[in-house]
């Protein structure tokens, strides 16, 4: 059965291409300025212009202010956030209703007791993402796209009262273990389509869709 798919860090109109054409469910565009996927206002509009219709635009955000979301979505045509920081069940609940788009919750997940915390999302939250926690001795990590990933026997077998997805260090070549071993019902890549930090190449994009859908 095929699952679905969400390409993040898309900063250029080939890789959107690629991902439309590829099929993905889920577009992300990156807000972080910290990440090298990072874009501002205005090359966000543009290539989120692009989107077809029925496909997901998310736009990662990490602990912003009300200020800062409330500006980008004057300029950016969005249909998710996806919240990548340490924001609270309240604080997801809270930009839920004040900008009245659905919001999506990552967890960053090391062990069990990161898996466990998410069910304090099942009020909050209208998605959930797990993503691997970057280690306290790994230099420089950002909250996602690290290109590392955790023990996804930590999903198996577990259910949410909300959708969800897997994320962190997945690729072509492992993205097949990861959802038998969860059975994710959605996957996320960003650093898997790269041919560096930053960059994607429509190859390995077109690559990693098709793989989805055979899965």
């Amino acid at each position: 059965m095929a699952v679905d798919a969400k390409i993040c860090g898309i900063n250029s109109a080939p890789a959107l291409d690629a991902a439309v054409k590829g099929g993905a469910r889920f577009i992300g565009f990156n807000f972080y300025a910290r990440s090298p996927r990072a874009l501002d206002a205005e090359a966000a509009a543009a290539l989120a212009g692009r989107v077809p219709r029925g496909i997901s635009r998310v736009g990662v955000i990490v602990d912003e202010s009300n200020e800062t979301i409330d500006g980008l979505l004057r300029q950016v045509p969005l249909d998710m956030l996806q919240l990548h920081g340490q924001e609270t069940p309240a604080r997801v609940g809270e930009i839920r209703r004040r900008f009245g788009k659905p919001v999506m919750k990552a967890i960053q997940v090391a062990g069990n007791g990161d898996v466990e915390s998410a069910t304090a999302f099942d009020g909050a939250a209208d998605w959930l993402l797990f993503d691997a926690k970057a280690p306290p001795q790994m230099a420089n990590a950002l909250p996602g796209g690290n290109a590392i990933s955790f023990d996804w026997t930590l999903l198996a077998h577990r259910r949410w009262n909300r959708p969800w997805m897997l994320s962190g260090g997945l690729n072509a070549g492992n993205l097949a273990e990861a959802v038998r071993i969860t059975g994710a019902p959605v996957v996320d890549v960003s650093s898997g389509v790269e041919d560096r930090p930053g960059v994607k190449s429509p190859d390995k994009i077109t690559a990693f869709l098709e793989l989805t859908r055979r899965l």
